[in-house]
């Protein structure tokens, strides 16, 4: 795998919006993002066409696809963070320059939309890519969990999957390796087959669900397509992550695998749809253990 090199205080953080355009109602908040980050020894840049709102509803799919190619392009800028969440990053896939990406390995982050080009990006040239928080949700929630996981892994290089408040719980027992790949279920759901359908073979997966736009039985739907797709098949393990919905993320899950499936099942409260925005490299191994106080850890680093 490609590893990116560590952020140091000087290093500039390029803002990207592959999702949904940044609106003024995000103003307040990304401007606070701004503050904290600035205030943290960096320097900030937004992309050409992060504001823009082409379509309506998004920018363009090439306007969102030249902004990350040129913040790879760029040698100033050290990592790239997706401003906010929203629903169509997928479409800037066909016109990201994956060449361009692989000569130029830099940390990429976010979560939520952003599922599709992390994986993908990951998929198609190696390079570990991170799911974790937005550059609008550094500060948008009441704790400082999700700017602290920042500075942990990609200043101090640092490889815990938990912290100590952090509440793991064992779905199904048992032990695995395999490199990490996931984030929301029903992105995870369009990468199961086409053109950009990333391998699953040997995995832990790990999902979460934003229950406002997924309820049970759309949780069940996604479920079952990997089921069908024979993803569930081809796992090492897998981790669990926050759903807020009427039935529990775990129950869902363990009524679609039926008892037909021995690998390792975890649960945690610390990525996701939720204050607690752990920082989970794509594409570095990791280990399940269950017998252990640290349920997942990863085998290797992920920043260099």
């Amino acid at each position: 795998m490609l590893m990116p090199e560590k952020l140091k205080k000087g290093d500039t953080i390029a803002v990207v919006a592959p999702s949904d355009c940044i609106e003024e109602e995000d103003l307040e908040t990304i401007n606070q993002s701004i503050l904290l980050m600035e205030g943290s020894g960096f320097s900030i840049t937004f992309g050409k066409y992060a504001f823009s709102n082409t379509l309506g509803y998004s920018a363009s799919a090439k306007e969102k696809a030249e902004d990350i190619n040129q913040m790879f392009l760029n040698p100033e800028v050290k990592a790239i963070f997706w401003a906010a969440g929203g629903f169509n990053s997928n479409s800037a896939l066909e016109y990201l320059d994956y060449e361009s990406i692989k000569k130029h390995p830099k940390i990429v982050c976010g979560f939520s939309d952003a599922t599709s080009i992390l994986n993908v990006i990951t998929q198609k040239t190696g390079l570990v890519t991170f799911h974790g928080p937005t550059f609008k949700s550094l500060t948008s929630w009441a704790t400082a969990y999700a700017y602290e996981q920042v500075m942990k892994r990609f200043v101090e290089g640092k490889t815990a999957l938990r912290e100590p408040e952090d509440e793991f719980s064992v779905i199904q027992e048992g032990t695995a390796q395999g490199s990490l790949i996931g984030g929301n279920l029903s992105l995870i759901k369009d990468l199961v087959a086409g053109k950009y359908a990333v391998d699953f073979q040997d995995k832990i997966l790990f999902i979460e669900e934003l229950s406002l736009e997924s309820p049970p039985a759309l949780v069940s739907h996604h479920l079952y397509h990997l089921k069908q797709n024979g993803v569930f098949d081809r796992l090492k393990g897998m981790w669990i992550g926050n759903y807020d919905g009427s039935v529990a993320l775990e129950k869902i899950v363990l009524d679609v695998l039926e008892g037909e499936y021995s690998f390792p099942i975890i649960k945690s409260n610390n990525f996701g749809h939720t204050e607690k925005k752990m920082v989970i490299p794509i594409g570095t191994r990791a280990k399940i253990d269950t017998t252990k106080e640290e349920k997942i850890s990863l085998l290797e680093d992920c920043v260099r």
